[in-house]
């Protein structure tokens, strides 16, 4: 799950983005409204948690902005949290509203919550005698649980949505890491064999030459 911050307070920013990489995330933090489109502009985020105070361009602009592009599940937080603010804040495209200050396990949830809404995501995946559990971050195979890595976990949770459909690299650097990985890397080979091995036999993952995985 990839996930962009939005917010003008840097400490806050950096607490919420440390505490969503804690919950197994890949998160990207900024700090003003033109920041905000530019990054959404070149990666796909699955959530975006704005700010709705935010400089440069203001948080009700980059929502309506971001709203008709549809790309993304956007979360406002804002110190306004009254109905009436609520109430304006989903009119502008938001997809649900958080007041300041806030729970931050409520947070966690809420921008798992929204992940999840795509028909193609269910909370919980079987693909034969794996299943995935997004909702709880457990993974299990007939009946042995697997211990797998934020990385490992977030890479399969891609595999299995994708519903036998190719996965590049290139989309599993964009939804697993953030944007502080080198492209250039073999993270996500190295990622890769490390999940098969912990999935064991018989092989669920299959390599698509020149193109990806898929499940």
């Amino acid at each position: 799950m990839r996930v962009l911050v939005a917010e003008d307070h840097t400490t806050l920013a950096a607490r919420v983005a440390e505490g969503l990489r804690d919950a197994g995330m890949a998160v990207d933090v900024v700090h003003d409204g033109a920041a905000t489109l530019d990054a959404a502009g070149h990666t796909a985020y699955d959530v975006i948690v704005l700010d709705r105070d935010l400089p440069a361009v203001h948080g009700d602009q980059v929502c309506r902005t971001l709203a008709a592009e549809g790309s993304a599940r956007i979360l406002m937080l804002t110190a306004a949290a009254g109905v009436d603010d609520r109430v304006d804040g989903l009119e502008l495209g938001a997809d649900d509203y958080l007041g300041k200050p806030f729970a931050f396990h409520e947070l966690v949830a809420r921008v798992r919550a929204l992940c999840r809404r795509a028909p193609s995501a269910p909370p919980v995946v079987r693909r034969g005698d794996l299943t995935v559990d997004r909702a709880r971050h457990r993974v299990t195979r007939g009946t042995r649980a697997l211990s797998l890595t934020r990385k490992e976990f977030g890479v399969l949770e891609l595999l299995v949505a994708a519903d036998g459909g190719v996965v590049s690299a290139e989309e599993l650097l964009e939804h697993v890491w953030d944007a502080n990985v080198d492209p250039f890397s073999n993270i996500v080979s190295v990622t890769m064999a490390r999940l098969r091995r912990k999935l064991g036999p018989p092989p669920l993952i299959e390599t698509v030459v020149g193109k990806g995985y898929r499940m």
